[in-house]
């Protein structure tokens, strides 16, 4: 007798809303703590400011996939992806380009060390989990995406609070909340690209399927993650050109600041740009992927019951 695919059904403890009211509630909380730091001058207090800042929006990313993800994946493996994959993400990535030296490629090559890393861990997280398509492989990525993005920025927060005069309390907060804005469409949406075709080249099938495909998507995540990066120095040279400015006009590296308006302009622009390519490409995977399922299921004469579009319950709030 033929066996039926199983269905994937949401957890029974999965409740709606927890990633938005933990996004608020944390905020209220980091704010409260920068006043209270601020009013008594206790340096004690910025390591939870830091912590705060940088996990705030990629635990909220966590908390969202928990919601969503179905199948095999427990909570407790997607916040094992989250803190071990973060750290080992880091590490990793340390490692690989401690050797690197300062060039035109530099953030590329960076882009595709960052990405190998990420793709081994999501790998590894994923190996076991059933079913594999394309929706639970963005969800993983995204996991995955969150940690690394997390402990990057609590050492970038870090490099920033720590000066020759002593903490600089204005740096730390300007570095955290830009990176807390922009962590959703840079790491998190590089792997959930990438995870999103390596689960959905796997559709119906029990281990990873390896093809052209994921292949061709590892390079573009990491040219759109190495694009991402060096946008700062692409916006600024553009200003210059656009200015007419010449070179010499940068004093010890600083922008002139008749032209760091546009080049802040350009900056925002071409983050915009970049994401909004990320985003389409992540839809547009998607798409592609559950339109295949649904035809391989037709095939197969699963229709709607096979594993992708099977009609699962949701617990009322």
């Amino acid at each position: 007798m033929a066996m039926t695919p199983a269905v994937p059904v949401d957890h029974p403890h999965h409740r709606r809303g927890w990633w938005w009211k933990t996004l608020l509630v944390g905020f209220l909380l980091w704010a409260v703590t920068i006043v209270v730091t601020v009013y008594t001058s206790n340096t004690n207090l910025v390591p939870t400011i830091i912590l705060l800042g940088s996990f705030l929006v990629p635990f909220t990313v966590v908390l969202f996939v928990i919601e969503r993800v179905t199948g095999t994946v427990s909570t407790m493996q997607l916040v094992t992806a989250f803190f071990v994959g973060g750290i080992l993400g880091v590490l990793g990535a340390s490692l690989l380009e401690s050797d690197l030296r300062q060039g035109a490629l530099v953030y590329v090559v960076v882009g595709f060390v960052e990405e190998f890393v990420k793709g081994v861990l999501l790998v590894v997280v994923g190996w076991r989990v059933r079913p594999k398509t394309a929706r639970q492989g963005a969800l993983l990525g995204a996991t995955v995406g969150a940690g690394f993005a997390a402990f990057e920025s609590a050492g970038y927060a870090f490099n920033a609070a720590i000066t020759a005069r002593g903490i600089d309390l204005v740096s730390l907060l300007q570095t955290e909340v830009i990176r807390a804005i922009l962590s959703p469409v840079g790491h998190v949406l590089w792997t959930a690209i990438l995870g999103a075709v390596l689960f959905g080249a796997s559709h119906g099938r029990p281990r990873f399927r390896w093809t052209w495909t994921v292949l061709v998507t590892y390079v573009v995540v990491s040219l759109l993650h190495g694009l991402y990066d060096s946008n700062g120095t692409i916006s600024t040279l553009l200003a210059f050109v656009v200015t007419g400015t010449p070179l010499s006009a940068a004093q010890n590296g600083t922008v002139p600041t008749a032209i760091a308006g546009l080049a802040t302009t350009l900056y925002v622009v071409g983050l915009a740009l970049v994401s909004a390519i990320g985003v389409a490409v992540l839809i547009g995977v998607q798409v592609h992927f559950r339109n295949r399922a649904r035809r391989q299921d037709a095939a197969a004469g699963v229709g709607h019951g096979g594993w992708y579009d099977a009609p699962h319950p949701r617990p009322l709030d």
